[in-house]
């Protein structure tokens, strides 16, 4: 194979040479080769922060680290305005009394199993989970909580300055608990579907005020 320096004269003149290195340069080798704008950028923030000096030696001076950590903070604080705080593991792990019986389940839990009773026809204790489940949800998201005192009286009161538009249907439902669950009531479908549209309902509503306490 003839080389690429045989095949040209041994001595071209000055323009000729010129673009003969011109087209040389152009290939797609020396293309690639070419420091991109990330890796121009890369080396002119690590020669900035190489240029800084503590009295003669190298290294970030205190001042200097200083301007850096305030630059991470703004951009840490700025992220957080323009995205909120995340919502990884926004809801909190809640267990422990619940009107009167110890429950350890998750808020999705009692739900299930007011849906499953409902299904067997058993609406005394669909209503009844059903309204536990509204309880525990919004423990769980750090709305209202409850002690083992509270009652589903106190509970609707509580949370019906938290939901000023369910507060009618918060009442309700804990009339229908108490009654089912205190009183032998048998329940019915219709107070089984009204406190399982309160749960749905309450599931992502915005809360007008926080109402965490007893």
């Amino acid at each position: 194979m003839t080389s690429f320096f045989a095949t040209v004269p041994v001595d071209p003149d000055g323009p000729q040479g010129q673009q003969w290195l011109r087209d040389e340069l152009a290939k797609p080798e020396y293309e690639a080769a070419r420091p991109t704008w990330f890796d121009r950028l890369a080396t002119t923030v690590y020669e900035w922060l190489g240029s800084l000096e503590v009295g003669g030696n190298g290294g970030p001076p205190g001042s200097g680290l200083l301007i850096i950590l305030v630059i991470v903070a703004a951009v840490v604080v700025l992220a957080f305005l323009i995205f909120g705080l995340p919502r990884i593991n926004r809801r909190s792990r809640v267990t422990g009394t619940l009107f009167g019986d110890d429950d350890a389940r998750t808020a999705a839990s009692i739900r299930k199993a007011g849906e499953d009773a409902a299904r067997t026809g058993d609406y005394a204790t669909a209503i009844a989970e059903m309204f536990r489940s509204i309880a525990r949800g919004l423990a769980e998201r750090s709305v209202l909580t409850t002690t083992p005192g509270t009652t589903a009286h106190d509970f609707a009161q509580r949370a019906g300055r938290a939901f000023a538009d369910q507060a009618i249907a918060l009442d309700a439902a804990a009339i229908a608990f108490d009654a089912v669950r205190y009183q032998g009531g048998e329940g019915s479908p219709e107070q089984y579907e009204a406190v399982a549209a309160l749960e749905l309902a309450l599931r992502s509503a915005k809360p007008a005020l926080t109402a965490v306490g007893s």
